[in-house]
């Protein structure tokens, strides 16, 4: 069994992937603290091949179409072996691996490894811009967008962006999507759903309830109105 995480970074995708680490599940090594696999440079660079085939169509709309039915170029399945290369070396029976910046290839993943299990986490995005992260500015990946100095804005989009990215995608054969916000307040019932889907026992790791919410302290801007949709969705109040 293969398994990967997507999401993007600050959803809390650590959680899920030492939660499977130590449930014995291979996470390629080596890692780093938040349980990414490491050194991400190929990974970076996969994403920046992909990235010229989404079409921006102005504000913050982009086509994903084309990525769906176009020749996957052989440099980027080159640099996506290379990355995964301890995955796939192991012999273990079941192996996976996280990073986030896997969300901004997912498609191509996707057609890769349909038979993979995909475990979507998402995480409150008012809490998930609070801090920086690498994806932050989408120009380092080659996604176009509105250009702003707005530091939380810009986080904001990449957040958009990356959601509407794994919403424009077909839903693979299995797949399951984790709130941060259920598996540190009912991980109980989270872990169950996880066990059902994934085939295997796992194992429960210490969380923190102070990462929800973080959001309602903060002094910065942290709320856009191009989030309304997926608060609702995932019933975010």
């Amino acid at each position: 069994m293969l398994i990967t995480v997507i999401g993007r970074g600050h959803s809390g995708t650590r959680a899920m992937s030492h939660t499977l680490k130590a449930s014995g599940v291979y996470m390629g090594e080596p890692l780093n603290p938040s349980g990414d696999l490491i050194p991400p440079e190929d990974m970076y660079a996969a994403c920046r091949v992909l990235a010229p085939h989404v079409k921006w169509l102005g504000d913050l709309n982009w086509d994903f179409s084309a990525l769906h039915t176009m020749a996957i170029p052989a440099e980027f399945q080159r640099l996506l072996a290379s990355f995964l290369k301890s995955v796939h070396a192991s012999k273990a029976a079941h192996r996976g691996w996280k990073i986030p910046e896997t969300t901004l290839c997912y498609p191509w993943v996707q057609r890769l490894f349909p038979e993979i299990k995909y475990i979507f986490w998402i995480r409150d995005p008012r809490d998930c811009i609070i801090g920086h992260h690498v994806t932050d500015d989408l120009r380092d990946f080659g996604v176009h967008y509105p250009v702003t100095d707005d530091v939380r804005r810009r986080r904001a989009i990449s957040w958009k962006y990356q959601y509407d990215l794994v919403q424009a995608t077909p839903k693979p054969k299995h797949w399951i999507e984790v709130r941060l916000e259920d598996f540190v307040l009912r991980q109980d019932e989270t872990l169950k759903r996880l066990e059902k889907f994934l085939g295997i026992p796992l194992a429960k790791i210490p969380v923190k309830s102070d990462v929800i919410g973080r959001w309602k302290k903060d002094a910065g801007v942290h709320d856009f109105d191009f989030f309304a949709p997926a608060l609702k969705t995932y019933g975010y109040k």
